[in-house]
């Protein structure tokens, strides 16, 4: 009898704890970037899938600062319970396009629901390029040498035109301190 009054007692206080949780008011919500960086993450290992492409501006951000942004080209709608992606990509050539889209969808959709309890309702994949694996690494250093070269000159340019204004300065504070001397002299009225 004892017994089964501690398992009652046991399973009272664990459903008092679960009411008390359900009283407790609030809401859950996720930043786009977060379910961007799910999607990311998750599709980071597809067979035929390239790259997720951020377009020609973020690729070259990428290569001069060498990170690996996993939110590029992922496209995010969140709502309350639902999520929706959009992604552009780059598949490789000789791959099955529509076999690398479904897998996309099942590990989108798995991940972010396990992570979030959101439900994926709509997932779109816009194939903006076909490559080699080759070709791709190829580009993608010629593209680093490219952005490295653009970034070199650039430097270049600005510490030229740093001396250029800093001699200009330096002349104009010469002059300022000049007429500061001859109009300092004291004038007989």
């Amino acid at each position: 009898m004892e017994n089964s009054n501690r398992k009652e007692q046991n399973s009272k206080s664990e459903t008092e704890i679960k009411n008390d949780n359900n009283n407790i008011r609030g809401a859950l919500t996720y930043e786009d970037k977060v379910i961007q960086k799910i999607v990311g993450l998750s599709i980071g290992s597809i067979d035929g899938l390239l790259t997720v492409d951020g377009g020609f501006f973020s690729n070259i951000a990428e290569k001069i600062v060498n990170t690996n942004d996993e939110t590029a080209g992922v496209g995010v709608e969140v709502g309350r319970k639902q999520v929706a992606v959009d992604l552009s990509i780059v598949a490789e050539y000789g791959k099955n396009i529509a076999e690398i889209y479904e897998e996309i969808k099942k590990i989108v959709a798995k991940q972010v629901s396990q992570m979030t309890e959101l439900e994926v309702v709509e997932v779109n994949v816009d194939v903006t390029d076909i490559k080699t694996r080759e070709q791709y690494e190829k580009d993608a250093v010629s593209l680093e040498d490219r952005a490295t070269s653009a970034a070199g000159t650039a430097n270049k340019t600005i510490s030229e035109q740093s001396n250029k204004l800093s001699g200009k300065m330096k002349n104009t504070a010469e002059k300022v301190k000049k007429n500061a001397e001859n109009n300092s002299e004291p004038r007989v009225e």
